[in-house]
């Protein structure tokens, strides 16, 4: 009897652990991208969330000058460094996961919608054009270090 009690008590308490709500915050830190060639900062503005590139596995080109925006479709950005560029932007936290955003790949210049869920300790980061069935999901997995 006092076996079935244990558990059920470490059952009860497994599944309570596991199933614990997201509160939101989960999301600020910084994240390496699936294909590890860059790491971005993720940040709360007011009650959005935003992001936004802290490093690069290669920050220049081979003349050693820093890698610019040159794919941006507003010609007064294309000047401006990859290193610092706004990625993600006004991500609203709503029933486990961040919606509402967008974000901007550099490598096309293109701007897409945006959601984003926490799954253990990994980002879902799903871009999509029009509704998130039609879209792509990169997992980011959290770092602790920039260099």
């Amino acid at each position: 009897m006092i076996k079935n009690l244990y558990l059920f008590l470490i059952v009860f308490f497994s599944i309570n652990l596991s199933a614990q709500k997201l509160k939101g915050d989960e999301l600020v830190g910084t994240w390496i991208v699936g294909n590890s060639k860059a790491k971005i900062n993720i940040y709360k503005n007011g009650s959005s969330f935003n992001g936004k590139i802290v490093w690069l596995k290669e920050p220049t080109y081979s003349d050693g000058k820093p890698k610019i925006d040159k794919n941006n479709p507003d010609v007064a950005k294309q000047k401006q460094t990859l290193i610092g560029l706004d990625l993600l932007k006004d991500f609203v936290f709503d029933d486990g996961h961040w919606d509402n955003g967008t974000i901007y790949d550099p490598e096309n210049g293109k701007t897409y919608k945006c959601k984003i869920t926490y799954r253990e300790g990994k980002l879902d980061v799903r871009g999509y054009i029009g509704f998130s069935l039609i879209g792509r999901t990169d997992v980011w997995f959290r770092c602790s270090d920039i260099k």
